[in-house]
């Protein structure tokens, strides 16, 4: 019994930017999501109401920085300062999409670097921990002095080529870009495939649709290739390569990845494009219409819930970078 009074208690809250991820977060963790009120004045101010105690609790609140972006980050923070006020011993925040990460560097004169805006903004709310999943540039998890869990969704979307239903023998792994080469070698160890990059120097071209790039590095012809990316935002991108691994032979052509931003007409744009099928997970809420028939979501819940009760077991989480069947 004393030792049951001493136990630490943990706590999981959900904000609005993607509350179906985090009930199948909380349904692999065992236990009910906490109870908060977000709410907006008329002007359009946010506020949060803990509608519960969280006295001494070990807290994890749920947040993907996605559309609306701006609201959404501001849910965050002051949730994170409500929780503060409330006296809850550890603030871990879960961000399935960590959004403002492609301003990650300085690439001009006179730019912002807002991925590290965003993490000061976390830290100076009193953040104990940072779990994420598929950052932008892995040197973001540096930004923050507080531990930062990062996570891989690709043996998640590995696991959907694995299960028999393909020719992995016969696939290839695209990286889009010279950019994106480890993430593409990445998925390709764990399918045991070779890889291949399309040769895409040129940076404005992925904003045009009828600039398609010729020079592919490594062999495509007569395979299935898959092109492998962290988000897609316009799918301009993913429907050139599409496009170029046709031109240069492949046979069939798939999309992996793990954020589906699909800003303004991606869905169309992808549906109508060369790619047999587009696999992403649920890191953002999907609305109903942005889906479409190519479109296929996996769930990163099971990951994301798992890594939160390894977390709070104080055990590591090596074991969820393999192959996830």
């Amino acid at each position: 019994m004393e030792e049951s009074k001493t136990k630490r208690r943990m706590k999981i809250f959900s904000l609005n930017s993607n509350h179906a991820l985090s009930e199948k977060i909380a349904a692999e963790v065992g236990m009910p999501l906490g109870k908060a009120a977000i709410k907006q004045f008329s002007d359009g101010e946010i506020q949060v109401n803990i509608e519960e105690s969280i006295r001494g609790d070990e807290v994890y609140v749920i947040q993907s920085i996605s559309d609306p972006i701006n609201d959404s980050l501001m849910e965050l923070l002051i949730m994170v300062d409500a929780l503060r006020r409330a006296s809850a011993s550890q603030i871990n925040v879960v961000i399935p999409y960590y959004g403002y990460s492609r301003q990650d560097r300085k690439a001009r004169s006179r730019e912002p670097i807002t991925a590290k805006l965003i993490a000061n903004l976390l830290e100076d709310d009193a953040i104990t921990r940072v779990l994420t999943l598929d950052l932008h540039a892995p040197q973001i998890q540096g930004f923050f002095d507080v531990p930062v869990d990062h996570l891989a969704a690709a043996p998640l979307l590995a696991s959907y080529f694995s299960d028999g239903s393909f020719d992995v023998e016969n696939m290839v792994v695209v990286s889009p870009d010279h950019a994106s080469v480890s993430r593409a070698r990445t998925m390709a160890e764990l399918l045991g495939t070779p890889i291949a990059i399309i040769d895409n120097r040129n940076e404005e071209s992925v904003e045009s649709i009828n600039e398609i790039p010729t020079e592919i590095i490594g062999n495509v012809k007569n395979k299935i290739a898959l092109v492998v990316d962290d988000m897609i935002d316009t799918g301009t991108r993913l429907t050139i390569s599409a496009e170029a691994l046709h031109n240069a032979g492949a046979t069939e052509v798939y999309g992996a990845a793990t954020h589906a931003i699909f800003s303004n007409n991606a869905p169309k744009i992808l549906q109508e494009s060369k790619l047999s099928k587009i696999i992403v997970t649920d890191s953002i809420r999907i609305d109903a219409d942005k889906k479409f028939d190519k479109l296929v979501e996996l769930s990163v819940g099971p990951l994301l819930g798992n890594a939160i009760k390894m977390i709070y077991d104080n055990e590591p989480l090596a074991p969820l970078f393999k192959s996830q069947k």
